[in-house]
C-alpha cells in the first residue's frame, strides 16, 4: 500500500489498518486477513527522505481476533515483495535486467539492499527458486540487511549478557533483525522437532512460554510486552536434517508455519557468538560470510551471514536471504466512512 493514501495520524491508521485486514473475526471474514498472523501483515511504502535508500516500508502487524495494530517490529517475508512492489508502484525505475532497489526499514532502521529480476525493464515472477513453506517457484529476490542490531533496544545483547536466567530457563536475549528471546527445546521439555499443530496444541508449553517472553521483555528494556508482537521467542535444538541447528519461532502466541526473515537472522547470529543458548548445539561454519542453514516447520532457510569475532565479542556486519514474491492483486480497498472519511476530508 502507499503510505500517502493512508492517514497520517496513528491511532486513525489503526483503525484503517484494522477495517481492511478484518481483524475482530478469527477468519478476518470482513476484510483482506487471511485468520491467521502471517497473513495479517501490513506493508506502506512511499519515496524516501533517506540519502541512502530509494524507499521507505513502514510494517505493520495486525492482530488476527482481537483488534490491535503493532508498529514495533519489521518482517523480512513481507519485505521480499517490497522491492518487486516499490517497481509496480512508479516509486522507483526498473532497470533492464535487474533492479536494485535501497530499502529503509522505517520500523528499526534496518537498510535493506534487494535486488529484483527485471527482464525489458519489467518484474519477472516466474522462476525456479523454491522456498520451502510456500508453493511453486518463482524468479529470486536477493536481500542484503544491514544496520540490523539493535532497532529495537539498542543493543545486540539488550541485558548485557550472553545467557540469562528467566522464571528458571536458560535464555539468550537478542536483538538482531528482531528482538528475541531464545531458549534450548529441551529447557522446556521438548525436542525441537515437534510440530507445528503440536506445538499449538501444548498449551502449556505456551504458557511457560508467555511468562519467561514478558519477564524478558522487561529485562530487554521494552517495558511490558503483554500486548506487544516483540519480543518474539525461538527454540533450538540439535540438527536433525543435515542443516545447521534445528529452530521453531513463535509471534509470539502461535507457532510459525516456517520461520521468519527476520528471526532467522537472530537465530543464525546467537548461533554464531559464543556463550549464548545456542553453544554446543553444532558444528560452527569456519569461513566467513557464514552459510547458515536453520531447520524449521516446513523445511529449511538459508542465511548468509557476514560477521567479526574474537575472543570477548561478535559484531553482525550483514545478512543475506534469497526470496521470492509474486504480484497477487493491484486495486483499491474501501473503508467504513465511520471509519475513517479519506485524506481529503
Amino acid at each position: 500500500m502507499s503510505r500517502d493514501d493512508l492517514p497520517a495520524d496513528m491511532e486513525a491508521l489503526a483503525e484503517v489498518l484494522i477495517v481492511i485486514v478484518g481483524s475482530g473475526h478469527p477468519l478476518n471474514i470482513d476484510g483482506l486477513g487471511g485468520g491467521a498472523a502471517v497473513t495479517t501483515k501490513v506493508a506502506m511504502l512511499s519515496k524516501s527522505a533517506d540519502p541512502w535508500a530509494d524507499v521507505d516500508y513502514f510494517f505493520a502487524q495486525v492482530s488476527v481476533a482481537d483488534r490491535m495494530v503493532d508498529f514495533k517490529p519489521t518482517c523480512g517475508n513481507i519485505l521480499s515483495g517490497v522491492g518487486p512492489a516499490a517497481i509496480e508502484m512508479g516509486l522507483i525505475a526498473a532497470q533492464d535486467g535487474q533492479t536494485p532497489v535501497k530499502i529503509r526499514a522505517v520500523n528499526t532502521g534496518a537498510k535493506v539492499a534487494a535486488l529484483v529480476q527485471t527482464p525489458n525493464c519489467k518484474v519477472a515472477y516466474e522462476g525456479d527458486v523454491r522456498i520451502d513453506g510456500v508453493p511453486g517457484t518463482a524468479a529470486p529476490v536477493s536481500l542484503q540487511f544491514m544496520d540490523i542490531v539493535g532497532g529495537a533496544t539498542g543493543a545486540f545483547l539488550p541485558t548485557g549478557n550472553p545467557v540469562d536466567e528467566v522464571e528458571g530457563v536458560p535464555v539468550t536475549c537478542m536483538d538482531v533483525a528482531m528482538p528475541m528471546v531464545i531458549a534450548r527445546a529441551e529447557s522446556f521439555g521438548l525436542s525441537g522437532y515437534e510440530t507445528v499443530a503440536e506445538l499449538d496444541e501444548n498449551r502449556s508449553f505456551f504458557e511457560q512460554m508467555e511468562k519467561v517472553r514478558l519477564c524478558a521483555g522487561e529485562m530487554m528494556g521494552l517495558g511490558d510486552v503483554s500486548a506487544s508482537v516483540i519480543p518474539k521467542f525461538g527454540l533450538l535444538a540439535r540438527p536433525q536434517n543435515g542443516g545447521t541447528v534445528a529452530a521453531r519461532y513463535f509471534m509470539p502466541w502461535q507457532t510459525h508455519p516456517a520461520m521468519a526473515v527476520t528471526g532467522a537472522q537472530c537465530l543464525a547470529s546467537c548461533v554464531l557468538t559464543s556463550g549464548t543458548v545456542a553453544e554446543g548445539l553444532c558444528a560452527l561454519p569456519t569461513e566467513i560470510p557464514a552459510a547458515l542453514v536453520l531447520e524449521h516447520a516446513s523445511g529449511q532457510i538459508d542465511v548468509l551471514v557476514d560477521y567479526e569475532k574474537d575472543e570477548t565479542s561478535t559484531q553482525i556486519k550483514s545478512a543475506g536471504l534469497v526470496r521470492t514474491a509474486r504480484k497477487i492483486a493491484a486495486g483499491e480497498v474501501f473503508v467504513p466512512g465511520s471509519v475513517w472519511a479519506g485524506k481529503h476530508s
